[in-house]
């Protein structure tokens, strides 16, 4: 949550209202967040010192605009370029498309897509291999109508993880047909 409200705050200074509506504009698809959640975050960056606020009074109403500073920047394309974590693989993946836009540089954006598509087709390779073992098991009557159940879900996340491997390795084919690769 940090760093999706940190590049949000790098791109134009909000106030937690402001970034509430930010998620619902977009990030809301694949990241919900609170205005709890928000005020917790933005604790957790103010004590880091990567983000700074001013008070504003606007239309008689008192207002805290927040904002990214330089450690704060730094902090957040640090994310950008570290390991996409197993455990919220399509969260993470996602939140560094979204803001994918705010790294400069050809090969930073290219290494970040490459670690992501990467990252998906480990974590691919190991749900169809479960899948397979799952195949040949030996389940006893009364629970096969609650596997095939449980087994469909892992369909769906093979076919979920398999999409969304080929739409990462689309994008960076696209990157690296674009004239400054």
């Amino acid at each position: 949550m940090e760093f999706v409200v940190l590049g949000l705050l790098m791109m134009q200074s909000q106030t937690v209202y402001e970034l509430n509506q930010s998620f619902k504009r977009g990030i809301s698809l694949f990241y919900s967040a609170s205005y709890g959640s928000l005020q917790a975050a933005l604790k957790k960056l103010l004590e880091k010192g990567w983000v700074a606020y001013s008070e504003e009074v606007e239309n008689g109403r008192h207002k805290k605009v927040y904002a990214a500073l330089p450690a704060g920047q730094e902090a957040f394309l640090e994310w950008m370029r570290s390991e996409t974590p197993d455990s919220k693989l399509e969260v993470t993946a996602l939140s560094k498309m979204f803001f994918l836009g705010l790294v400069e540089g050809y090969e930073e954006k290219r290494a970040i897509l490459k670690e992501i598509t990467e990252k998906l087709d480990s974590a691919l390779s190991g749900l169809e291999a479960l899948d397979r073992e799952l195949e040949h098991m030996d389940v006893p009557e009364p629970y096969r109508d609650i596997f095939r159940y449980q087994r469909k879900t892992l369909e769906y996340g093979i076919g979920s993880h398999r999409f969304a491997r080929e739409w990462f390795a689309r994008e960076l084919e696209a990157l690296e047909r674009l004239p400054e690769a």
